[in-house]
């Protein structure tokens, strides 16, 4: 159905074929057996009542046919689990649709695999909308992009773009690359990559994303990612691999399923031989209970009631901004009643600023702030960037420092013009040459900590040069989120950072945290990550720099600021915000609550429905046919009761709101146990990696 026509113009064919309920039919495979095997059964039926009367060989065929077109590929996959010792439910279907035909009732074992294939359409229906969001993000990225050389602009794959290529974007477009704005000024909607409903200014500087919508300003992009490293495709990659990674309840339904689906087996085998025998039943009245009881006993329900959940949940989390890299966390955040937080780049906007220059030694603020420059420059911790921002926007020209070396939890030293120079916190001057205890250099530390501000020590082959006093702010709104979350029942919220207690405390009280953990390494992160996790049985961790790697990696739950994180914090967390807003911390939990609460409602329809149509079977008051209404209805009802979760939001969370509506949600587009992914976990470190202070 799909010729040049139909193709090039969309017509009222193409319609009827793309988007109607024809049109599925023609291509939904599953839809096809199951109106085809509908249709067999239902002239079947008519036949036999208001034709012939009876089951004339016409009808049986039309029966039979029913059972081939609904039970072939049921059947063939079943024999081939059974020949390896594995059960299912579908083996279950197929015996007691044989068995129903068996004992004259072939119009109810038909009726059986008619809406077997309709509850396995319905089901993939679910898992399909589900899906849905997530991949609609790989059709947000162009699949071209402008690419600007010698002035000239030419059209080529975003897969021939390079690193350093410069690209035009012209209002409307999405943005097809990750770079910085080297030209223009627009507003950028950002909300199929971090959920902001609102769009964000751009101009030179700023960072921008592929699959992004730029506003009424062209601009020109200066490629920073080549298109497989994009946080688009990131996204993609990581949220497929969340589809395949199972939860914990849908790991135990799996376990309860190979287990109870052979006793199934065994107990309808009994119930079949035993009462006859003794002379309780006849056998055709005892061979149709069994039949009974083994449509009843079918737990499909339960298979279903969990991945059709967690992919609903996930799906909705990554169209509000939010990435879950599996089930296993998604219902993990559920259960903290503790979170514990980096302070830079997390609590703070992590965009720190040079608030003092305190020289010592007959040093100027200019030659203090060069030397500082010099060895920071090798350094992408936001301490370092302060200081060559100011460096750079006082004019101060800035020497090339040599040999850098990373002392992680203290600072950097490096050669600058042939002098060893150390720059970082008191701890970089411990057992050094330079006396840590100078009285001098105590008290201006001292003096700078007490101004809020984070001390940044300067020392020239042993001399002290003087101290920088950095400061940064809260996030915007940053207090209400924290009150949220203790509105949600998160009582336990504490700071942890390798910042001076002075200013840990000061920030601290301005959004209202009682608990602050300072003056940390990041082993000491870890240690008190775990020290939480025992006292309160389960903790998320939310950071965004390299040095809280391994503390996300050692909580329950580890959740990365997405758009500024590190690519260090985002591979060891399990959930990435990836708009840079805590807003979504809230939302996030809410989900993963809402989403267990769904599972355990699922649970208990499908296990309900079990447990009543077992004794109904055994005891003869309920048919074939009705066991078969009830079992398959509550498949139906459990898959469709997973999607509410596509509908979920919680209203009002920093200070706003985060709807379902296109504009949220990107204009309508968008194996291994978890402790055992933890134990193999490990955060690499770089030489590069400045992982001091926070």
């Amino acid at each position: 159905m799909s010729g040049g026509a139909t193709t090039d113009s969309p017509g009222p064919r193409r319609a009827a074929t793309d988007g109607s309920f024809l049109g599925r039919l023609l291509r939904d495979r599953g839809l096809r057996i199951t109106a085809l095997s509908g249709a067999l059964l239902l002239a079947g039926y008519l036949l036999e009542t208001l034709v012939y009367g009876g089951r004339d060989p016409v009808v049986w065929i039309l029966y039979g046919a029913c059972y081939l077109v609904a039970g072939t590929d049921v059947l063939w996959t079943s024999v081939r689990m059974a020949l390896r010792l594995q059960f299912d439910v579908d083996l279950l279907m197929i015996i007691a649709a044989v068995g129903a035909a068996a004992v004259g009732h072939p119009e109810e074992g038909g009726l059986l695999l008619f809406l077997f294939a309709l509850g396995h359409a319905l089901e993939a229906y679910a898992l399909g909308q589900a899906r849905k969001a997530i991949e609609a993000l790989g059709r947000l990225s162009p699949p071209t992009a402008r690419r600007r050389r010698g002035g000239v602009e030419e059209e080529v794959p975003v897969e021939e773009i390079v690193r350093g290529d410069l690209v035009s974007v012209r209002p409307g477009e999405r943005l097809p690359v990750d770079g910085t704005v080297v030209e223009g000024v627009s507003e950028v909607d950002q909300s199929p990559i971090t959920g902001e409903s609102r769009p964000i200014a751009k101009e030179r500087g700023s960072e921008v994303f592929a699959g992004t919508i730029n506003g009424d300003g062209g601009l020109v992009v200066e490629v920073r990612k080549l298109a497989s490293e994009t946080l688009m495709s990131r996204m993609i990659r990581l949220v497929e691999e969340a589809q395949e990674e199972r939860s914990p309840t849908q790991r135990l339904a799996e376990r309860f399923t190979r287990v109870f689906v052979p006793l199934v087996l065994v107990f309808v085998t009994a119930l079949v031989i035993v009462p006859p025998m003794i002379g309780w039943l006849e056998w055709s009245d005892a061979f149709l209970r069994g039949m009974t009881v083994l449509v009843g006993a079918s737990p499909c329900a339960l298979a279903i009631s969990t991945p059709a959940a967690v992919l609903a949940g996930i799906g909705q989390a990554a169209r509000h901004g939010v990435l879950i890299k599996g089930g296993a966390h998604l219902e993990s955040l559920g259960v903290v009643r503790a979170i514990a937080f980096d302070k830079t780049g997390t609590l703070t906007r992590g965009e720190p600023e040079v608030a003092s220059i305190r020289p010592l030694a007959g040093a100027s603020e200019a030659e203090l702030l060069s030397i500082a420059a010099a060895v920071e420059a090798h350094s992408p911790h936001p301490l370092a960037r302060a200081v060559v921002r100011e460096a750079a926007a006082r004019g101060v020209a800035v020497a090339v420092a040599q040999d850098v070396q990373v002392r992680p939890g203290r600072g950097l030293e490096a050669r600058v013009d042939g002098a060893l120079v150390r720059v970082g916190s008191a701890r970089m001057f411990d057992g050094t040459s330079v006396p840590a205890a100078h009285d001098e250099v105590t008290r201006l530390a001292e003096a700078v900590e007490r101004d809020a501000q984070t001390v940044m020590i300067v020392a020239r082959d042993g001399q002290f040069l003087g101290a920088i006093g950095l400061a940064d702010r809260p996030r915007e709104g940053v207090e209400s989120v924290l009150d949220r979350l203790r509105g949600m029942g998160i009582e336990h919220l504490v700071m942890l950072t390798g910042d001076n207690p002075a200013v840990a405390s000061t920030i601290a009280r301005e959004i209202g945290l009682t608990e602050v953990r300072a003056g940390l390494l990041p082993e000491d992160k870890i240690r008190e990550v775990r020290e939480i996790l025992r006292v309160r049985g389960a903790v998320a961790m939310v950071g965004d720099g390299v040095n809280d790697a391994p503390a996300l990696a050692a909580a329950s739950v580890g959740i990365a600021m997405g758009s500024k994180g590190t690519d260090v914090a985002l591979e060891a967390a399990d959930i990435a915000l990836m708009s840079d807003d805590l807003s979504r911390l809230p939302f996030a939990v809410g989900l993963s609550r809402a989403t267990r609460s769904l599972i355990r409602q699922n649970v208990i329809i499908s296990m309900g429905v079990v447990v009543a149509l077992i004794p109904l079977g055994m005891l003869g008051w309920t048919s074939v046919a009705s066991a078969v209404v009830l079992h398959e209805g509550s498949t139906v009802v459990v898959a469709l009761n997973a999607l509410r979760l596509l509908r979920y939001r919680l209203r009002s969370f920093g200070g706003g709101s985060v709807s379902s509506s296109p504009a949220a949600c990107g204009r309508g587009s968008p194996g291994r146990g978890t402790s055992d992914r933890r134990r193999s976990r490990r955060a690499p470190t770089s030489p590069a990696a400045d992982t001091r202070r926070r």
